[in-house]
């Protein structure tokens, strides 16, 4: 008579070395998935976190003949010029402003155009439509630029000889059209890029829910709203945080490039980046650039973290942790 404690043990290994072996054939279906993040793993750390240790700069005066390290501290001296200067409302007020509205008109925007081409998604000239729209956002700032100057040119410009011929006006010098103007480039230049990921998550939508719905008689515009932006939420809330943490971010290019650094739009045109850089330039101060990207980096931080609060309370599935 065999012994049950003998038996039990026997069964317990048994299903340990089963388990053992599904977990090697698993990992080892997944290591070309880990092969392939490897590149992406190297490249966010040498990116993103390497370069960390630099944040002391912000809390130096920095003497290059010492080095970093040997540099005296300077406390929050660096971080003073930010709000010193008599540009430190306009800059900031600017910054924030463009961010909020871009942010909130440009998710509407991007998710149209995301909801446009998931109805002619089986045509054939989507294939020809989603390149165009995505390829302003390869454009570097300096060709986009000169592609504004075309058109805003006070002698040569596209609108000057056109639509405002008889009464040209010179957009360079007048600060007044360019939020305008940097709105729509703005939009021209990332709506495209931005629809990608909407366009992904309605593709994932079952189709099976439309058909349903259209049997019930709902029209296209139903579908849309009791369908397609309900199973979206939580992407359009996820891609809204993340463009919150950047708030007190702004496109280097669009600011300092397409207005061609003119000093007379500088009430329109100056933000945190463009002030920082032209400092940078005027002063050679490194430590005072890296004050204002460690600011810029703490608000973004506390505003995603406030946001992500307020949306876990009103709804906490939707919430990024």
């Amino acid at each position: 008579m065999s012994n049950p404690v003998q038996h039990m043990d026997d069964i317990q290994y048994n299903n340990s070395l089963k388990k053992k072996k599904k977990k090697k054939k698993r990992n080892g279906e997944q290591l070309p998935f880990y092969l392939m993040i490897i590149p992406g793993m190297i490249y966010l750390f040498c990116n993103n976190y390497l370069p960390m240790f630099g944040i002391v700069i912000a809390f130096k005066k920095v003497n290059f003949a010492k080095g970093i390290f040997n540099s005296p501290w300077c406390g929050l001296q660096n971080f003073k010029f930010l709000f010193a200067t008599s540009d430190a409302y306009t800059m900031i007020r600017n910054t924030v402003l463009y961010n909020i509205l871009w942010i909130a008109t440009g998710t509407i925007v991007a998710i149209a155009i995301a909801l446009m081409m998931n109805e002619i998604a089986k045509k054939p000239i989507a294939k020809l439509l989603q390149p165009v729209i995505c390829f302003p956002s390869m454009i570097s700032a300096v060709i986009l630029s000169y592609l504004v100057y075309a058109f805003l040119s006070t002698s040569n410009g596209f609108l000057n000889r056109t639509v405002f011929a008889a009464n040209p006006i010179s957009w360079y010098s007048e600060p007044k059209y360019w939020p305008l103007i940097l709105t729509i480039v703005y939009f021209w230049q990332n709506a495209g890029q931005s629809s990608i990921i909407y366009m992904a998550a309605i593709s994932g939508i079952d189709k099976g829910l439309y058909e349903a719905a259209r049997l019930d008689g709902a029209n296209k515009w139903r579908q849309i709203t009791k369908i397609t932006l309900p199973l979206i939420r939580q992407m359009v809330i996820l891609m809204l945080l993340m463009s919150v943490g950047r708030i007190f971010n702004s496109d280097f290019g669009l600011f300092y490039q397409v207005p061609l650094n003119s000093g007379l739009l500088y009430s329109t045109t100056q933000t945190i980046d463009t002030y920082v850089y032209r400092a940078l330039l005027e002063m050679n101060n490194v430590g005072m650039s890296s004050a204002a990207s460690v600011f810029q980096a703490v608000i973004g931080f506390i505003l995603v973290l406030a946001s992500n609060l307020l949306v876990r309370k009103i709804d906490s599935d939707s919430a990024l942790f």
